[in-house]
């Protein structure tokens, strides 16, 4: 019995973990400054340029953080710290999961 309460408490955390993160068709729509640099389907034009298409969209979402917070640092960071400047955290996470879904 209790092996049993055990493992159903573990339950609620694997939905969580299961659920989608951020919504692709947001995200497609959200990004339209992207794909200048990063191509309509995440894969970059110029290839000084990252490509980020099929990338995890939590590695995705916190590369985007860390441009917003000034933790990044680079040639094109402050570019991509103004072109993040106005979105918010579901923002990014619809742009993550655009560009994570594509294959």
């Amino acid at each position: 019995m209790i092996r049993t309460l055990v493992f159903l408490s573990f339950l609620p955390s694997l939905a969580l973990a299961n659920t989608q993160f951020g919504d692709a068709e947001l995200g497609k729509v959200k990004s339209p400054s992207c794909i200048f640099c990063h191509g309509t389907d995440g894969t970059a034009s110029n290839p000084t340029y990252p490509n980020i298409k099929g990338q995890n969209a939590q590695y995705l979402f916190q590369s985007m953080k860390d441009y917003q917070d000034g933790n990044r640092q680079g040639a094109l960071a402050e570019m991509m710290k103004a072109q993040l400047s106005r979105l918010n955290d579901e923002d990014l996470k619809d742009i993550a999961a655009y560009f994570s879904s594509q294959k």
